[in-house]
């Protein structure tokens, strides 16, 4: 089924790059061929374009996997005005858990923006980065500065914005080629944790749920079953509980597949928004006391952890150069441990007053 492109974009959209294929094109990947023809962009952000609807055939929405043909037209759009996306390095601190010749992984620090994008042109973490290489380059350990404007090198995987945690960064093209398939064939491990509303009875369990943009509201996500619409891409989460406060859940969380805010969507799935998540209602009392001093109690954890309590824990890959298993673990961040000892206290207090 193909959707017009009016079904998903009701607002003004850019044009960031046309062309009409080739009339002696044989069949081919409208990535591939896009990547071929649109210097400095990587496959895999023409990939991510198509997965958020953003590759047109013909006034079409396509996958990224259509073969096109000859005589046709494709657009790249964007939702906002083209802009210059050029990395120049910035002085933000780092906390560098560890880095070697070909990788580096980072603890994001909540609040700091992972790549350029539409309203955050500076001050992310791969203009961090930028500042770092060239140091690094500087002080003589390493050969030259590396350029994180290259598409590749950089970032395997990403983070949400508000989101804390670890984050893999290839610094070569053989490396960010072998951990890309490492992803893309599900074999690295990454577990999150995350407060979520609600109680549980089981003690673990897995969300099978493809994603989309929702139609009516880009800026977020949603479950839909592929044949309705086809731009869902698959996603599994598997959970498991950790810890049980009243009303709320400390719950760790296995990502199978990567998409974007897959954790949070796949939650408020089941009924269980992520605490604290303003975009997918976990700013709302889901459960609890009709109070207001239990109100006010969740209005002191929004305060002390103001963004969705999620934090990426660990991650495992094999090493792209030597073949070790390597693993890496990371602290919370501490607006993380404060809304959680504060439910800690909670619970402890709710027991002493019913004994």
């Amino acid at each position: 089924m193909n959707a017009s492109s009016n079904d998903y974009y009701p607002d003004e959209l850019f044009v960031r790059f046309e062309c009409e294929v080739d009339k002696g094109q044989s069949p081919a990947r409208v990535d591939k061929y896009l990547t071929e023809h649109m210097p400095g962009t990587s496959r895999t952000r023409i990939q991510a374009a198509a997965d958020d609807g953003q590759v047109l055939v013909d006034g079409r929405v396509v996958s990224s996997s259509y073969k096109v043909k000859p005589g046709e037209t494709i657009q790249v759009l964007l939702n906002h005005e083209p802009h210059d996306f050029t990395i120049k390095p910035e002085n933000i601190p780092l906390n560098i858990v560890y880095e070697d010749d070909d990788l580096l992984v980072v603890n994001k620090p909540a609040g700091l923006v992972v790549h350029p994008g539409h309203g955050n042109y500076e001050h992310t973490l791969l203009h961090a980065l930028a500042w770092h290489f060239r140091q690094a380059a500087a002080d003589g350990h390493q050969s030259a500065v590396i350029d994180m404007n290259d598409p590749n090198i950089g970032l395997v995987h990403r983070i949400d914005k508000d989101t804390s945690g670890l984050l893999l960064i290839a610094k070569t093209p053989e490396a960010k080629t072998n951990l890309g398939l490492q992803f893309f064939n599900h074999t690295t491990e990454r577990t999150y944790n995350a407060l979520v509303w609600g109680t549980f009875d089981e003690d673990e369990g897995t969300i099978d749920g493809a994603l989309a943009r929702d139609t009516r509201d880009r800026t977020i996500y949603r479950v839909y079953p592929i044949e309705d619409n086809p731009l869902a891409k698959p996603a599994v989460t598997h959970y498991r509980v950790l810890e049980r406060y009243p009303y709320v859940t400390l719950v760790e969380c296995r990502l199978e597949t990567g998409r974007t805010h897959q954790i949070r969507v796949h939650m408020l799935h089941i009924g269980h928004p992520l605490f604290a998540d303003e975009k997918y209602g976990g700013t709302v009392i889901r459960k609890g006391l009709r109070t207001q001093k239990y109100a006010q109690f969740i209005q002191n954890c929004f305060a002390l952890c103001p963004r969705q309590v999620l934090h990426a824990k660990t991650l495992g890959f094999t090493h792209p150069r030597t073949g070790e298993r390597m693993h890496f673990d990371s602290e919370w961040a501490d607006d993380f441990t404060a809304v959680i000892n504060k439910w800690r206290n909670y619970q402890m207090n709710t027991l002493n007053t019913d004994n």
